[in-house]
């Protein structure tokens, strides 16, 4: 196991048993399961995860963000109109390339 996993899930037990996680707290946990981890590890995850909800951070780790597709979906909806007058044009585009004798295994 590497050391940053073992450090993580530490943390990871110290938060399911609502506990608040620290530098020491982490290394008695990591120390007991009998894995040998440098000590800034400690130091630094307990920095990282302090006022951190790792539940809330566990649930939403797949959750999209709501910022891009609110602006994706307003200017989708401002320029709905003139969506299907491009692609018309763009597939007499390719067409014209199939009249003119070049096909694709030519």
């Amino acid at each position: 196991m590497s050391a940053e996993l073992a450090v993580v899930y530490a943390a990871l037990i110290l938060e399911d048993d609502n506990v608040e996680i620290t530098a020491d707290k982490l290394q008695a946990l990591v120390s007991a399961a009998g894995v040998e981890v440098e000590p800034i590890w400690f130091s630094l995850y307990a920095k990282a995860l302090a006022g951190q909800d790792l539940k809330a951070l566990l649930l939403n780790v797949g959750a999209p963000g709501a910022g891009p597709a609110v602006a994706a979906g307003g200017a989708a909806a401002a320029g709905g109109a003139d969506a299907p007058a491009e692609e018309a044009k763009e597939e007499e585009k390719e067409e014209s390339d199939d009249d003119m004798g070049f096909g694709l295994f030519d």
